[in-house]
């Protein structure tokens, strides 16, 4: 998410907290705020950091430094000290900016202030993910150039970056594509966009994005109070609730009324097309990425609710957040998780070598066998953190099957009929410009990603498993290809991967660590990661396509 680097410094006289944007949660210790010009000349190099210039970046930290031990030594009775979002800018930077000198720097200004009696915040968690361990994720060599260039052109690396980063040729195009969703030309101002991402992000309890959206919009202008729940919010934005719980929970039951309520003449606040595109881009980009958030357990940002203490560490424990993804003790064990990388091979071989063709018939029994299968997902959470309670509508409408054992099923949905490639990707680069373009790259760039590895194996051609998982998740959600052969799917997706892929994709806010630690066992993180990306720009296909066909037939 794009940011300014300097936003939320706000002055505070003699340690009084004024009303703040986003509050963090912490104790009543001791933290005051920087003089007016302080705070200015601070704010102004904490924006040159993220210059392209090596010397103007090493100027301002200079006077970034200076800044703030001129801060720290007015320490007469009554004097100013640092604000509490000066010192939550500088853990942030010790623990996220890709920039040594500058990481290196954050950390040395926070001990200095610490040294001086000011209580200074730490991070509750370790790394970006409670899934994947700090140490992991440095082997596994996450791309520190793409991490610089998000740095220098957005002003922070967060936690979604950062894991992404695993995968940088798919990070690229994932921020292309947000970048110009939530800043660039379009119908919507700015502040709208943000807000409708918060109103996707609550549907499935994410505080992650709420937060990070809520920040954003704040920045670009919105009215704090629209924050505090939708009833403050225009009546235009709480139209989209039913389109953004179908889009979020259950896309195939999405029809052309739903569309004319919002666009046709009379309908009041009126939508154009262009603007509704835009909000359903919005709202199911926020909705698979909070199925990205939740099936990595991202951590919060150090500078979020959740994310910092100001209380000093326990020697007995280390503090978790209460908003990171639910630990469970009894990781699997690992005893044969080596035989059952041996066995995925044999059938992906096996598969890639077949030549026995299926009848249509046959075809269309095993995708309805597939939809149908029953796969437990883990169980539901308690009530959501009240962060995102107030900005939901009917919050007790879930995921339910497509097609539950036993009853009726709405029609499938043949690709052929309706697909991205021939239907959807016109119709949304006709009504907003470039960004079926965005969303098509990055559909073909996690379909093609590809390090020819598997394991322990090398040399490996991954296609088919690729191609199961998203057919996989088109399956769930009612999406049938005539030329695909769903028995592959059983037969290269064994039962906990089903089970971690069914929750991330239908209930990403009850992904659990045992439920991501039970399948692949032998496999990197790097490796699941993937699998997520694969999960997450499937969902958001098949909710877009379901949204489009109504939008095509409404245009007819």
């Amino acid at each position: 998410m794009a940011s300014n680097p300097a936003a939320g410094f706000t002055c505070q006289a003699n340690g009084q907290n004024t009303p703040g944007r986003m509050s963090g949660s912490g104790s009543s210790c001791r933290y005051q705020s920087e003089s007016e010009p302080d705070v200015a000349a601070i704010v102004k190099s904490l924006a040159r950091l993220c210059s392209r210039d090596e010397e103007e970046r090493a100027s301002a930290l200079e006077e970034l430094s200076q800044g703030i031990l001129e801060c720290l030594g007015l320490d007469r009775p009554g004097s100013a000290r640092l604000s509490k979002q000066t010192l939550l800018h500088l853990l942030r930077l010790s623990r996220s900016c890709p920039l040594q000198e500058v990481r290196g720097r954050a950390t040395e200004l926070l001990r200095t202030a610490q040294e001086q009696g000011v209580a200074v915040p730490r991070a509750l968690a370790s790394g970006p993910s409670a899934f994947i361990p700090a140490k992991q994720m440095l082997k596994e060599e996450s791309d520190q150039d793409i991490l610089i260039e998000s740095f220098l052109s957005l002003g922070r690396v967060d936690h979604i970056a950062m894991v992404m980063a695993l995968h940088p040729a798919y990070l690229s195009c994932f921020l292309r594509t947000q970048h110009a969703l939530l800043e660039l030309d379009g119908p919507l101002p700015r502040h709208w966009r943000h807000y409708i991402a918060v109103m996707a992000a609550a549907r499935h309890q994410c505080p992650y994005l709420v937060q990070q959206h809520s920040a954003g919009f704040l920045q670009a202008g919105g009215e704090e109070s629209w924050l505090s729940g939708l009833e403050h919010a225009p009546t235009k934005l709480r139209s989209l609730q039913t389109l953004n719980k179908l889009l979020a929970h259950r896309p195939w039951l999405i029809t052309l009324q739903h569309i004319q309520e919002l666009v046709c003449p009379g309908a009041e606040p009126r939508w154009s097309l262009a603007e509704l595109i835009h909000a359903v881009v919005l709202m199911a980009h926020a909705h698979s990425l909070c199925s990205f958030v939740w099936g990595c357990g991202l951590n919060p940002e150090p500078d979020h609710i959740g994310g910092y203490t100001f209380q000093p560490p326990s020697p007995s424990h280390l503090p978790r957040s209460p908003h990171s993804p639910a630990h469970e003790d009894g990781r699997q064990e690992l005893v044969d998780g080596a035989m059952e990388v041996e066995v995925l091979m044999k059938r992906m071989v096996e598969l890639q070598q077949q030549e026995e063709e299926c009848t249509q018939e046959e075809m269309v029994t095993r995708f309805e066998r597939e939809r149908s299968e029953s796969i437990p997902t883990a169980v539901v959470r308690g009530a959501p953190p009240d962060l995102v309670l107030h900005l939901v509508e009917e919050p007790e409408f879930r995921y339910e099957d497509f097609a539950p054992r036993g009853e009726q099923a709405p029609p499938t949905m043949r690709a052929q009929d309706y697909s991205w490639e021939d239907h959807g990707f016109s119709l949304v680069n006709r009504l907003l410009p470039d960004m079926g373009q965005l969303l098509d790259e990055k559909f073909q760039v996690v379909s093609n990603l590809t390090y020819h590895r598997m394991a322990m194996h090398e040399g490996v051609d991954t296609h088919t498993l690729r191609k199961a998982l998203w057919n996989y998740i088109h399956c769930l959600y009612g999406i049938r290809y005539d030329d695909y052969d769903y028995g592959s799917v059983n037969v290269l997706l064994e039962r906990t991967l089903k089970v971690f892929v069914k929750t991330m994709a239908c209930h990403p806010e009850q992904t659990t660590a045992r439920i991501y630690h039970s399948f692949w066992r032998h496999f990197r993180h790097s490796e699941k990661v993937h699998a997520n990306l694969i999960v997450m720009e499937a969902r958001l296909q098949a909710a877009l396509l379901y949204t489009l066909r109504a939008i095509t037939h409404y245009m007819r």
